[in-house]
């Protein structure tokens, strides 16, 4: 069994995909507010223009997937893979081609990472729902694992070998329970980030006004 298992460290990125994808396509689906929240940062809705932005109003801006360059841009901005060092760098090559309508497109620039951020945030916030009603399945697991093992114990199990893959059972479950709760606690960190990010490319954007 041990050597079957999988680091749960190394793949807690894919089941909170997993998790995300799955809450996508579940019958039924449970309300956001009914969904667990196991973080102990508060579970915030998205991101709004209003939260973030002090510049001109994006509904006026006309629509951001239309302008390929600023599309493109906002995609580089959105990615956690672009450190926010380089963000002032690619705004300024933005700005050289953009011509007389500059604060446009750069508020289209705006509105796109935004939406990309929001979208990105929802699917990992989804996933951490999802995981966590896993967590609370596997807590129950345990529980009842626990209480057996002790009943076992205490009428002295007939059947040794029985008992002792209970314990294992037991151990092990026990185990990939703390690895993943200690794992959520940097997951859980995610929205805010995704958050802070969002008002960072604003606060850019507007001194490029």
């Amino acid at each position: 069994m041990f050597g079957k298992a999988l680091p749960i460290f190394g793949i807690w990125a894919g089941l909170v995909a997993a998790a995300a994808a799955q809450t996508a396509v579940s019958e039924p689906q449970a309300s956001p507010n009914e969904a667990p929240w196991p973080c102990a940062q508060r579970r915030t809705p998205t991101i709004s223009a209003a939260a973030v932005w002090a510049g001109p109003d994006i509904a006026k801006a006309g629509d951001w997937e239309q302008d390929s360059e600023a599309a493109a841009l906002a995609e580089k901005l959105a990615s956690r893979r672009t450190p926010l060092s380089e963000i002032g760098g690619l705004l300024d090559d933005f700005v050289k081609k953009a011509g007389a309508d500059k604060d446009q497109r750069l508020t289209r620039v705006f509105a796109g990472a935004l939406a990309l951020i929001n979208r990105e945030r929802d699917r990992i916030i989804a996933g951490i729902a999802h995981f966590a009603e896993g967590q609370e399945r596997l807590a129950e697991r345990v529980r009842k694992e626990s209480e057996e093992v002790a009943d076992d114990a205490d009428k002295g199990a007939a059947d040794a070998k029985a008992l002792a893959e209970a314990k294992v059972e037991f151990a092990w479950d026990k185990r990939i329970f703390a690895e993943r709760s200690q794992s959520l606690t940097y997951v859980c960190e995610t929205p805010g980030i995704l958050e802070q990010r969002a008002f960072e490319i604003a606060r850019r954007i507007q001194e490029k006004l």
